[in-house]
């Protein structure tokens, strides 16, 4: 049971930066997917250590289903950034607005 508790905390503290990397800086568009990425690993480390901790495979399961789907995100916000970057010669996230549809 203890050692379920000190993984939550290190699950909760990944959690933590990721939001604070969020909402800090919001400036910078590639620091604001890392975080996002690393808000998903932080579930996915949760959801593994239930899984361990409740002897059921499940959790795992849903954690690949998770990071399948985070490395698709991140591919393609990676592909759309590295197009804008083309097109404007930097990433500002203020002058993002301009490409609205």
């Amino acid at each position: 049971m203890l050692e379920y508790i000190g993984n939550f905390h290190i699950s909760l503290l990944l959690f933590l930066i990721s939001v604070l990397g969020i909402f800090l800086n919001q400036k910078n568009i590639l620091i604001m997917l890392m975080s996002l990425e690393m808000m998903f690993l932080s579930i996915s480390f949760n959801l593994i250590f239930s899984s361990i901790y409740l002897d059921d495979i499940s959790g795992q399961i849903f954690s690949l289903l998770i990071l399948t789907v985070a490395a698709a995100e991140s591919s393609i916000g990676l592909a759309i950034l590295v197009v804008y970057y083309r097109i404007r010669n930097s990433i500002i996230v203020e002058l993002m607005t301009l490409i609205k549809g």
